[in-house]
């Protein structure tokens, strides 16, 4: 801590957890009550069950949970494809060029879900390619909104890169495929391992995108809550909320495990 003095470092920890529990942990267990709570009439749940997670585990709610998983598992794997492969051919181009590729993968960003969402919409309704009321647009969506964070966490590690290791490879007689795949991916396995958990924790807590291109037999977790809470159901929408930030966390601590082996290796 850049604080030295004990009274200094008392204060700015203060500080913190005035400013952090509000604002972060609190709604956070505020959820987690509601999700046991059977009833809520004063500060705190007056009655608790556990009858929300059984119904979580069963039916419609458990398959927009496999729905979720599967949506953001490729959807991440596609975007670190795209995104990594883009910014590594814009490492080598020229600034103007690197300039319009940053835009354009920015692109989807910068502009409100709905934008895009009705883009692929018009774009896919029609005959050659036919996705409308699919769960392949669904997935494309979410392609489509992440692929921009893979990209930059791709190009920020590739410019780190030492390119006196790659030239050494090539000049060993190395052909571009072969120092690819033996040098440069493996430095870049860190960033890309933090890029895909980045991109799946993005995807599975998109709602507006989804709100708008989900087909009734592919219901993703979060419109599942949205529909939850809508119709007055809470204390079930808390329980979903709970296992989405469970299953998302389960996926991102197994992404830190392999990116802390990555940078030992």
């Amino acid at each position: 801590m850049l604080v030295h003095s004990r009274a200094g470092r008392a204060l700015v920890c203060g500080a913190f957890l005035l400013l952090a529990v509000p604002l972060f942990a609190l709604p956070f267990l505020t959820v987690l009550a509601a999700s046991f709570a059977k009833a809520w009439s004063g500060v705190l749940p007056s009655a608790f069950t556990t009858a929300h997670y059984a119904d979580a585990a069963h039916g419609e709610s458990r398959d927009a949970l496999f729905a979720s998983l599967a949506t953001a598992g490729i959807a991440g794997v596609v975007a670190l494809a795209v995104g990594g492969w883009a910014a590594l051919a814009a490492r080598n181009a020229g600034p103007r060029l690197g300039r319009l590729t940053d835009g354009l993968f920015m692109l989807p960003v910068a502009v409100p879900s709905v934008v895009v969402g009705l883009g692929l919409l018009v774009a896919f309704s029609r005959p050659p390619v036919l996705l409308n009321g699919t769960s392949t647009i669904v997935i494309l969506a979410h392609s489509v909104r992440v692929t921009a964070f893979a990209y930059q966490s791709v190009a920020a590690a590739a410019s780190r890169l030492d390119p006196a290791l790659e030239q050494a490879a090539a000049g060993l007689g190395a052909r571009p495929a072969r120092v690819l795949r033996r040098v440069t991916l493996p430095l870049l396995l860190p960033s890309l391992n933090a890029a895909f958990g980045l991109c799946f924790a993005l995807s599975m807590g998109e709602l507006s995108i989804t709100m708008m291109l989900y087909p009734p037999g592919w219901l993703p977790l979060p419109v599942r809550i949205f529909a939850a809470t809508d119709r007055g159901a809470v204390f079930t929408g808390a329980a979903l909320a709970v296992v989405l930030l469970a299953s998302t966390l389960v996926v991102l601590i197994g992404c830190s495990r392999l990116r802390t082996r990555a940078l030992y290796r």
